[in-house]
């Protein structure tokens, strides 16, 4: 059966998605003020940053609507994936799953089979969990078997770090409403986040400078992988206008965790809004 993943533009673009045919992504809404973009293909990360930057406030986001989606799943083919940004950090899923209500009202006919994945995250585990779908819809797998198989993937074989230049866009957009008030006392420290399993954030350490909170990040992943063989697995470096910083990143997890397949991409403008200027995103499977 044929089948065509659809995701939302959290998922940052590796470069193997480059050239896949049966991929589309449905943009989330950025905006600066009055000024208002996709998150699509056309998303220039540093004239948006240079924005933000200049910008007395701070960058606000929209999810898809359910429409959007609707006429993302009017395709020719029959399976079909669809991919979100966790649920607990944005609406996103749940105009997903409106959007496919709305597309089975609209064909009642219809035999496509549909499913709709929580990544539980953003960034680089939606990037894993797509490239794991296309790595099975390639192979012939069967539509419940790919379902069963990313779903186990994303919660168990997926990982998620995040140390920030400034936590000031999630705080005033509401989404570090799971961490604790004494935590946000202490912004002025560089703090390392972890994905939880549930689809929140929480913290997994804290230094007063970035390059020393990096290492501690790197240190948490070498202990987190630790006894597991790394040569068949990904890591994914996310960053903000912040190349060499993300090369350092990977210098000082490859120093403690040797993982076969590393990429280091920008991100897309949902993961650049709020990991905001100079942030990192480090994803990993394992």
């Amino acid at each position: 059966m044929s089948y065509r993943i659809i995701a939302d533009s959290c998922c940052d673009r590796t470069a193997q998605m480059a050239d896949w045919t049966n991929i589309t992504f449905v943009p989330l809404t950025l905006e600066i003020g009055d000024y208002r973009i996709l998150d699509d293909e056309n998303f220039d990360q540093d004239d948006y940053i240079r924005r933000t930057v200049e910008f007395n406030d701070v960058a606000r986001t929209a999810c898809p609507s359910p429409d959007a989606w609707a006429s993302a799943l009017d395709c020719e083919e029959d399976d079909l994936y669809l991919i979100t940004i966790t649920d607990k950090l944005s609406g996103t899923y749940n105009s997903a799953l409106q959007g496919v209500e709305l597309y089975k009202e609209e064909h009642p006919d219809s035999t496509k089979k549909i499913h709709v994945f929580n990544s539980l995250a953003t960034s680089g585990i939606e990037s894993l969990a797509v490239e794991k779908i296309k790595a099975l819809g390639d192979a012939g797998t069967d539509f419940d078997t790919v379902v069963s198989t990313v779903e186990d993937y994303i919660v168990n074989h997926t990982a998620l770090y995040f140390c920030l230049e400034s936590l000031d866009v999630l705080k005033k957009n509401g989404r570090l409403f799971a961490l604790a008030a004494t935590i946000l006392k202490k912004l002025k420290l560089k703090m390392v986040f972890e994905r939880t399993q549930e689809g929140n954030i929480k913290l997994a350490a804290q230094d007063i400078a970035m390059n020393r909170a990096i290492v501690k990040m790197a240190n948490i992943i070498g202990e987190n992988v630790a006894g597991i063989d790394l040569a068949d697995k990904r890591l994914i470096i996310t960053h903000v206008c912040c190349r060499e910083k993300a090369e350092f990143v990977a210098e000082k997890i490859a120093a403690v965790a040797p993982f076969g397949d590393v990429e280091i991409v920008k991100a897309s403008g949902l993961n650049s809004t709020y990991a905001a200027n100079g942030g990192i995103i480090v994803s990993y499977s394992k």
